[in-house]
């Protein structure tokens, strides 16, 4: 069976192996593969596996062996599935690969922002702290994070952990959820009967919902005027979560304290983006999912989905 992976460096830049995959058949692996280069690389691939690279409905046309297309990620926009299920393609994803490693990425931004840790030891290392009159060297307000609201949009995989790290630093966790009230109860979540309440209540709001039409530009002028001046932002989802000028115009205007996210709305951001020049603003490029053992999971996991689906098995199966 003949198996390409069209992009595969950022889920293994090196430091990992795909021999499990090559047990399963010839593979081919390209570290990146432009849109111009796509049918030339898939022609007559049974397996294709792909992480950004887009396989919609011409492309699909134009394979007629492809049978199995293998997302290296959670989300599974960049497939027509209903083109795949039309030709009887099987289509997988991995769920659940990076949730500690995105909740722990939440915790980062927000202890970043509260703590200063980095822009206090630069501080140290550049002197700053030997010529101070004063035993104790501060260069920004520190936040204590015990009895203040963390307020969730998304209570799934990742939301469920990050609620537990957030009330293991003492904080009253609030979230907008399709769960119920009793399901949040179960777990210490009080239940926000709106967005309007999370976000006016919440000294943190952190989104892990997915992108649709309703929650894109959830994040909005109309929003963030009902935060805290106070307040901190995090998003670990997805970029067009936030409208990047709404949110760069709070931060200017001091209505909102900081951001920290992890996503933009174009990435890379060759245009820029409005966030990248903002005060207070926290931006990590897309790595929250990243880490080595989050990667590995990735990768044994597609390696399983794979071998299901030459068993006849369906496993992982969008």
């Amino acid at each position: 069976m003949k198996i390409v992976i069209l992009d595969a460096f950022t889920a293994n830049p090196g430091d990992l192996s795909w021999d499990g995959l090559k047990k399963l058949g010839e593979l081919t692996v390209f570290d990146r593969t432009k849109p111009e280069e796509l049918l030339e690389r898939a022609n007559g691939a049974e397996v294709l596996l792909t992480n950004k690279v887009i396989i919609d409905a011409k492309t699909m046309a134009t394979l007629p062996q492809l049978r199995y297309i293998g997302v290296l990620a959670t989300g599974y926009n960049v497939v027509d599935i209903e083109e795949a299920h039309k030709r009887g393609i099987a289509v997988t994803n991995i769920p659940a690969y990076s949730t500690m490693s995105v909740a722990q990425m939440v915790m980062a931004h927000l202890l970043n922002i509260t703590n200063q840790v980095a822009l206090h030891a630069d501080a140290v290392r550049n002197g700053e702290w030997q010529q101070s009159p004063d035993f104790s060297f501060t260069k920004s307000p520190l936040i204590e994070l015990d009895g203040l609201t963390f307020g969730i949009v998304g209570v799934g995989n990742i939301g469920k952990q990050v609620a537990r790290m957030a009330q293991s630093m003492g904080m009253k966790v609030i979230a907008v959820s399709s769960k119920s009230a009793e399901m949040l109860r179960e777990m210490g979540i009080e239940k926000a009967s709106s967005y309007e309440q999370l976000f006016s209540e919440a000294d943190v709001v952190s989104l892990h919902c997915p992108l649709t039409d309703e929650t894109r530009h959830l994040v909005n002028s109309e929003r963030l005027a009902l935060m805290k001046p106070s307040a901190i932002l995090i998003n670990t989802g997805r970029g067009p979560l936030l409208d990047e000028q709404a949110v760069a115009d709070a931060l200017s205007a001091g209505k909102l304290y900081a951001v920290g996210v992890d996503v933009l709305e174009e990435e890379p951001p060759r245009e820029g983006s409005p966030l990248i020049s903002a005060p207070r603003c926290f931006i990590t490029p897309h790595i929250a999912w990243a880490s080595e053992a989050a990667r590995r999971r990735l990768i044994d996991i597609a390696t399983q989905n794979v071998a299901a689906f030459m068993q006849g098995k369906s496993l992982n199966r969008i």
